[in-house]
């Protein structure tokens, strides 16, 4: 089981949206970047984890907790020539762009991108890395538990390892 931080611009999806989704369940579509592609794809497994954090918007933060539901399958969206998703170079035969599904486990109060930084428990997390602009990272245990515990003070999403 490995934890993740996915990034949503509000305005498209928010921690509320899924929440209220049809079996409060997305589609993470939309990902053209080769590395999030990679960890959606390769290494994300059911019932991982997910910090729902939203981001370009005057408040970037953490705003909630998701789970990993389904696994990595062609995103539909670059088939789509009405799509800003849309790649002309992807084919059914070859799709180059994939997507999960997160379901909604909980709504939390935002925990801002300043008062991550500001926390010296939190080096090293990927999110906080100059120049880190990617929409899905790996989070490490160590960070996850504290967010949980301390940020959150939630009990139950700690992650055992």
């Amino acid at each position: 089981m490995r934890c993740w931080l996915m990034k949503s611009e509000p305005e498209e999806v928010s921690i509320d949206d899924l929440a209220s989704a049809p079996g409060q369940t997305v589609a993470w579509f939309g990902v053209r970047n080769y590395q999030a592609r990679n960890f959606m794809r390769d290494q994300m497994s059911l019932g991982d984890p997910v910090f729902f954090y939203h981001s370009s918007c005057p408040q970037p933060g953490i705003a909630g907790l998701a789970e990993v539901t389904r696994l990595a399958y062609p995103d539909q969206t670059q088939f789509d020539r009405s799509s800003p998703y849309f790649d002309p170079k992807a084919s059914l035969e070859h799709p180059r762009w994939f997507n999960v599904e997160v379901t909604f486990r909980q709504k939390t109060r935002l925990v801002t991108l300043a008062e991550l930084r500001a926390d010296p428990l939190l080096e090293g997390m990927l999110l906080l890395a100059r120049g880190s602009r990617l929409s899905i990272t790996p989070v490490d245990s160590r960070h996850w538990n504290h967010i949980c515990s301390t940020l959150l003070k939630l009990k139950t999403a700690r992650v055992a390892r």
